[in-house]
């Protein structure tokens, strides 16, 4: 029932930003985005090991070398659906944007949170917090899509935001997403570099598994 009442509540202030921002509720691609992250949620949820569910859920943090990003990303993701809601529903500054474009961004949204998604149902570790979670049996997890990136999740999660935008309808709700992606590549070069030094088997896995998130990029 927590974990109910937590998605009701988020979807409730997701709702209320965007919609707020836009001063209106007329717009099918709002409501489209608010129906598909309720469901993420809730599968994601379901098929999250129940030990992990309950540390992702807690006000409370343990220890771990980073435990800022949730805060420091949330201005960035605020200003992005607040730009959406007055670009969309107030000022258009996008202009009229094809049915296709709108399809396209619904496409590469519900794939990028499927590979999220895939990626916290595989790994039973993936904490909100950088630490080796010792009293669960932390090991390398190499299965799923970490078997081509090392980082699948946070992948999956820039994907999704991008594609957000031409769901929604707003190019220029793209910008304040800049913050975002230096704030998860921030993270992701962290987690790395602790999971190297601290995790047992990580450096003969990041060995095989080249690539934090863009396979012959990065």
């Amino acid at each position: 029932m927590r974990a109910f009442w937590a998605i009701v509540v988020l979807e409730l202030i997701l709702g209320g930003v965007l919609f707020g921002s836009a001063g209106r509720v007329d717009l099918p691609w709002f409501w489209a985005l608010i129906g598909i992250h309720t469901a993420v949620l809730a599968i994601n949820l379901s098929l999250m090991e129940p030990g992990l569910r309950e540390e992702r859920m807690s006000l409370k943090r343990r220890g771990g070398c980073d435990r800022s990003m949730r805060v420091m990303l949330l201005p960035f993701v605020v200003a992005h659906v607040v730009v959406a809601g007055l670009d969309v529903g107030r000022f258009g500054w996008s202009g009229p944007v094809r049915w296709e474009v709108h399809v396209v961004g619904l496409v590469g949204y519900c794939a990028g949170v499927a590979l999220a998604v895939w990626a916290m149902a595989v790994n039973r570790f993936f904490a909100p917090v950088v630490r080796i979670q010792s009293e669960r049996g932390h090991h390398v997890i190499s299965g799923g899509p970490y078997a081509f990136v090392r980082h699948p999740a946070y992948l999956g999660f820039l994907i999704a935001l991008v594609a957000e935008a031409f769901m929604l309808g707003s190019y220029w709700c793209l910008a304040p997403l800049i913050g975002a992606v230096v704030v998860i590549m921030k993270r992701t070069v962290l987690e790395d570099r602790f999971l190297h030094e601290s995790l047992v088997g990580y450096r003969e896995y990041a060995r095989a598994v080249r690539y934090r998130m863009a396979r012959g990029v990065w």
